[in-house]
């Protein structure tokens, strides 16, 4: 079906600010998405699958035209979907009671708003006071995506993490399209090809999502970050943790709502120092590091990126706030004297337009859900509700920026009880060292106990039992050692059968050998032998194929 342009607007958007009229509890709520007007900007904020879920909610849905054609979403799509299309910016917003965005709205944008307009889109609210003013000023509700607590039932609408998620993603596939080798390690007829080497500095969601990617390529990644409680994650990912000799501990990003707190002076040099250490090994550094509403910290200097071999890449996701580079450019790819290349792009999400805009139409959607908790198309914009207040930062008439801390930690804080650590090749041998004595003590142990019950019992049971009962012993002894004992990782039904095989030869083997025939005895002790060596080879190559899939 083909749904008409709507050229005409609303009647109740024509009388500018001093309306008295507002979204809440309003029914037949028209949503708008207008076309994004930064220049290169490909995000749309409606899609045409979101759509369909808002029209379950009871509302209507506005798209500008060709707004999702960056998206690779044309208007044909959304008229399929039942989504009107509206000819420019400006009647969308006379005809929408809720606008959706990506960026920034601009100064004209914000004047097209009236009373009881609601725009929710990514605000800044903390460097953008003029907005805030402008909005207040016009009597709209604003609703910030970037402010949007990071508690557990607000990660459906955590838009920062879902565009920080496709970042950290893209930053490594820019990193590969500007590194000169594979990723991945390969032994060829034309000699070995060794892996690259990843630092990723900084592990909140950018960090472990370039980790992720990392690693599915195939390169050694290593991975820093201030806030000790991430090193879990990191490990397993399949990333090593760089630790730092440091004695104090730094403040954990329960504290800080999930982002990492501004380092002491002393921990910042020891962080340089290993950052030094590491520099001229590293193939591709990705930093992530970045505070809401402060100038990216300096984590990787000059002097670091002339230690850097020739054809290394350095991929900077905090150029928007000048870098955690010294020599990042806002917007540009550099290549040193020494052969580095520096990425500053500060718009990596809009370079997958599509997913991007996937994921940040379905964080909108379920701000709107929880607006429409009736699923009635009425809105209730419940200022009680945390997630609500939280991203509201204008709200009838006044300024709700900025909003009450949360009630609940953003991630649960670390207790700096356990001990992190790597530990060494000398303490790594000394604890498999006491782990085997403490095995063969156990065992010993079990085989004494076993013969000294044995032996009692032997004193008051008939000969016929304990014959019986010896070879009942031996089967579970020896079913044991040569099954029970494989690794849970190669217990494959070929490895069970085969050990099975050999511990029944060995049990009829020693059953038999106490014949007085010599050719019994010579038979027995041969097939013991050669049962033994079967076990015990499989045993060992079962070690060293345990042994290829470690790192170390």
């Amino acid at each position: 079906m083909r749904v008409p342009c709507l050229q005409m607007p609303r009647p109740d958007r024509d009388g500018g600010p001093d309306q008295t009229t507002t979204t809440q509890g309003m029914t037949d709520v028209k949503i708008g998405a207008p076309k994004e007007v930064l220049t290169g900007e490909g995000r749309v904020a409606m899609t045409p699958e979101s759509a369909l879920h808002l029209q379950k909610l009871g509302h209507e849905c506005l798209i500008e035209t060709g707004a999702g054609a960056g998206a690779g979403f044309p208007d044909s799509a959304y008229e399929q979907a039942g989504v009107g299309i509206v000819k420019t910016g400006a009647a969308l917003f006379r005809a929408a009671d809720i606008v959706t965005k990506v960026r920034l709205p601009t100064e004209t944008e914000l004047k097209r708003l009236s009373r009881g307009q609601t725009l929710i889109c990514f605000f800044n609210p903390a460097g953008n006071e003029a907005g805030l003013e402008l909005a207040k000023s016009r009597g709209a509700t604003v609703i910030a995506m970037d402010m949007v607590p990071r508690i557990s039932r607000a990660q459906k609408m955590d838009a920062l993490s879902s565009m920080a998620n496709i970042a950290g993603y893209r930053a490594v596939i820019e990193a590969g399209n500007n590194f000169g080798r594979f990723f991945t390690g390969q032994v060829t007829a034309a000699g070995k090809i060794p892996p690259a080497r990843v630092l990723v500095v900084g592990a909140g969601v950018a960090g472990l999502a370039s980790i992720g990617a990392s690693v599915s390529l195939g390169a050694i990644t290593h991975a820093f970050d201030v806030r000790p409680e991430v090193a879990e994650q990191v490990e397993s990912m399949g990333a090593t943790f760089v630790r730092l000799d440091f004695e104090d501990t730094e403040q954990d990003g329960a504290a800080t709502g999930g982002y990492a707190a501004p380092s002491s002076p002393e921990f910042r040099a020891a962080q340089l120092a290993k950052f030094r250490e590491l520099a001229p090994k590293t193939d591709v550094v990705i930093t992530t590091a970045l505070i809401p509403n402060r100038e990216a910290p300096e984590l990787w200097t000059e002097d670091m990126v002339r230690s850097m071999k020739p054809g290394s890449v350095i991929v900077d996701l905090a150029a928007e706030r000048g870098g955690n580079c010294k020599l990042t450019v806002a917007d540009e790819k550099i290549i040193t004297d020494n052969g580095v290349t520096i990425i500053g792009y500060t718009n990596f999400p809009g370079l997958m337009a599509a997913q991007s805009s996937t994921l940040y139409a379905t964080n909108i959607r379920h701000m709107i859900a929880d607006l429409t908790p009736d699923k009635d198309g009425r809105i209730n914009h419940d200022m009680e509700d945390d997630v609500i207040r939280g991203a509201t930062v204008a709200f009838g008439g006044e300024i709700t920026f900025p909003p009450p801390p949360p009630k609940v930690q953003a991630i649960a804080a670390w207790s700096g009880k356990e001990d992190r650590r790597e530990p060494t090749p000398e303490e790594q041998k000394a604890r498999e060292a006491a782990a085997f004595r403490a095995a063969t003590l156990r065992q010993a142990s079990l085989l004494v106990a076993g013969g000294a019950v044995m032996f009692l019992l032997g004193l008051v049971a008939p000969a016929s039992f304990m014959q019986h009962f010896i070879v009942f012993a031996l089967a579970c002894f020896v079913g044991f050692q040569v099954i029970w004992n494989v690794s849970h990782s190669l217990h494959t039904p070929l490895m069970a059968v085969t050990n099975a095989i050999s511990g029944i030869i060995i049990l009829g083997a020693l059953l038999q050998i106490g014949s007085g025939s010599p050719l019994v005895v010579a038979l027995a002790a041969l097939s013991i032998l050669i049962a033994t060596i079967n076990i015990v080879g499989g045993f060992l190559v079962t070690r060293r194929m345990l042994a290829m899939f470690r790192k170390s």
